[in-house]
């Protein structure tokens, strides 16, 4: 492929439900623009976007994928993501890197949450969106409905370029509203025709655009009103403008999988999405604004690493400024560290081809670039500037990870970590007091293809698991209690003695203090005594947890000159703690954190009603944007295992929610019995 700059480059990211066809979609492009030399099929795993075994596998998308094309002396760089919200993190990435968006809704299901998710994420980046309704081969799709629902959802924005002509059941052919252009597809053939627009009953699609071409000026609005038709370099112009301000949302249609319409797409992109230098200048950290011009300083954002145990780290970036060439050396501005740069890659798919340099506006990749990670800026030495990175969403589900084979704990730590620099939606961390390994995710799905992974690619089999809660124990009564430990063995013995009151403080401390009077335990010990203390508090009576809120206090023992030491006392405290908490009133104490559920207000009932069962308290509600709904309230950690699962059917995708540790309250009796059984039954109680 041939070098070309920003003039003629346009990045875009198709976004859309998963389903929703856009791995066909884009597989049609890359065919009918000679990118590729088969039409390939999601269902037979030989897509050119679907390379990694796992969406060959799950016959679904599961990270970005980036393939360039060729169309009319442009380069069209497209972006596949993901569609399933477990895989949210492509999306991320994908709107990260491309120039505008396109939204990709099913004929046959209409606006989804997907499509939903796609566009508001793209608005929020600032992205240009254009709509593709796909599947119109099918007999069940419907454009007048799809539109009907666009239309309802994102407003008048929305308005069709390229609608079909129905036969029954089944699509004739398309026209292009714009140019009185009607198309048919047979044999792989496409045939253009001049068309009478009043004939076919579009005036209410063409009142839409025409509408919303005039919104983007007052010269056209003023025009519009006196009834006087748009020239065709006024509709460009209209439509290019309504798009880049976010004013105008064009919809195309067709049919991926027989390749119709994809011809129309294609020159729409053309058309009307902005190339790569048209874009918007952005921001570094240091304060410039940088314009998409190859003669300008390197700045490159890199939005996407695969990490491979056998080839290595891939690094896919985004030049934004200046120009990317082999054998050079930058800096990655987060570390500071200056990489040299190998080969420079064009990617396509899952190959890669070399290139001598990428410049301004357009995507690559290079291998091995250590200190790289997703997210970070790249740019001159010389010249150190930082670019946004790229927003991810928060993994909210989290398993307890463990091998199926003892001794390769560590195995599963390296995989983990190699898997977190290609997708920063995963996170890892040790629960050190359940001596657990904890893998986080954004979803069943999600941990199962972590899970796949850390099998085939780093050869470790593991299973995952409900993570332990971390409970605590407390007493609740006053109590004093004498430890005395006596031991002959010939020699010197052993000897100490103290008596200790413990009672309840409030807060989750521990407090030792003493009040020894005539000497009765020299000041020497009192160290000891602390220190068996705090040992003994590791490990509580009723279930092995920590104990907190616990003051022991030291008045009285005995001593002997020759046979007492620190490891007398110190084991004595430890006596006086096992003899005197059980008569304390000890109690186990759960965890509870603070939940706040973002929800459409039609679910909000349902959402209460499941945080009720989790024996949840709801502390109120408040009004948000876009009829949605924010949830306050205080859920026990250990009732929070599945919620993520949960809220997503309740919601269809379009809830969110964050969770965070608040306190320790009394475990109600059922609760606390339930504990204390299961930690008989794994042996920890002495």
């Amino acid at each position: 492929m041939k070098q070309y700059n920003a003039k003629s480059i346009k990045n875009v990211a198709l976004v859309g439900h998963g389903g929703s066809g856009k791995t066909t979609l884009a597989e049609a492009m890359l065919f009918l623009a000679g990118a590729s030399d088969r039409f390939g099929k999601v269902a037979d795993g030989n897509t050119v976007l679907d390379f990694d075994p796992e969406e060959k596998k799950r016959k679904a998308s599961v990270s970005t994928a980036v393939a360039p094309l060729e169309w009319k002396d442009y380069k069209i760089n497209l972006i596949d993501t993901p569609g399933m919200f477990d895989f949210a993190g492509g999306v991320s990435e994908g709107l990260r890197a491309a120039g505008s968006a396109l939204v990709v809704v099913s004929g046959k299901s209409g606006v989804t949450v997907g499509a939903e998710k796609g566009f508001k994420a793209a608005k929020k980046l600032g992205k240009p969106v254009m709509f593709f309704v796909s599947k119109l081969d099918d007999e069940k799709a419907d454009f007048n409905k799809c539109m009907d629902s666009l239309i309802e959802k994102f407003g008048n924005q929305v308005c069709p370029i390229v609608v079909p002509v129905m036969n029954g059941h089944k699509v004739e052919a398309y026209v292009n509203l714009l140019t009185a252009k009607k198309y048919t597809y047979a044999g792989g053939k496409i045939t253009e025709t001049d068309v009478e627009l009043a004939n076919h009953g579009f005036d209410k699609w063409i009142d839409e655009l025409n509408e919303a071409i005039a919104t983007t000026s007052e010269e056209l609005m003023e025009k519009f009103f006196e009834g006087e038709p748009f020239t065709r370099a006024e509709q460009l112009e209209g439509i290019s403008a309504g798009l880049k301000s976010g004013e105008i949302s064009p919809v195309f249609c067709g049919s991926g999988l027989n390749q119709e319409g994809i011809d129309r797409i294609l020159d729409g992109i053309i058309n009307y999405m902005p190339t790569a230098a048209k874009g918007r200048p952005e921001p570094t950290e240091e304060g410039d604004e940088l314009p998409c011009d190859e003669n300008g300083p390197l700045a490159a954002i890199v939005f996407k690493t695969i990490a491979d145990p056998f080839v290595g780290k891939l690094s896919y970036f985004k030049v934004v400024s200046g120009k990317l060439t082999a054998d050079s050396q930058v800096m990655n501005a987060r570390t500071e560290t200056v990489e040299r740069i190998g080969k420079v890659m064009m990617v396509r798919g899952g190959k890669q081809e070399d290139t001598s340099a990428v410049v301004a506006g357009d995507i690559g990749a290079v291998a091995k670039l250590g200190s790289v990670l997703t997210g970070d800026t790249l740019c001159a030495p010389s010249k150190k500037m930082t670019l946004a990175s790229v927003e991810f969403p928060a993994p909210c589900l989290s398993m307890a990870i463990s091998p199926k084979k003892k001794g390769e704990e560590e195995k599963i730590v390296s995989g983990l970590r190699r898997l977190i620099e290609e997708d920063p939606t995963i996170a890892q961390e040790t629960n050190t007091e359940t001596v657990e390994q904890i893998v986080k995710g954004l979803g069943e799905q999600h941990l199962d293809v972590v899970v796949s992974k850390l099998r085939s690619k780093f050869g470790v089999e593991v299973n995952l698991t409900v993570p332990r809660v971390a409970y605590r124990e407390t007493i609740r009564k006053k109590v004093s209690v004498q430890g005395r430990h006596k031991k002959q063995s010939g020699g010197h013995g052993q000897f100490g003695d103290v008596w200790i009151e413990f009672e309840p403080i409030e807060g989750e401390s521990f407090e030792f203090a003493e009040r020894v009077v005539g000497g009765s335990v020299p000041k020497n010990f009192f160290p000891a005594v602390e220190k068996g203390l705090r040992d003994s508090i590791k490990k509580g009576v009723l279930a092995g947890y920590p104990v907190v809120g616990l003051r022991a206090t030291l008045y009285d023992g005995s001593y002997h000159p020759v046979d007492s030491s620190e490891m007398s006392f110190k084991t004595a405290a430890g006596i006086a703690f096992k003899n005197g908490i059980p008569s304390a009133n000890p109690v186990i104490l759960e965890p509870i954190g603070t939940l706040k559920v973002l929800v459409p207000d039609d679910n909000m009932g349902d959402i209460i009603g499941d945080v009720n069962k989790r024996r949840g308290r709801v502390l109120g509600m408040t009004p948000a944007e876009d009829k949605q709904q924010e949830i306050a309230a205080e859920v026990p950690m250990a009732e929070m295992g599945d919620f993520t699962t949960v809220l997503r059917q309740i919601s269809q995708g379009r809830g969110s929610f964050t969770f965070a540790f608040e306190r320790y309250e009394d475990a109600p009796p059922p609760v606390a019995a339930k504990v204390i059984e299961e930690a008989k039954a794994r042996g920890e109680l002495e």
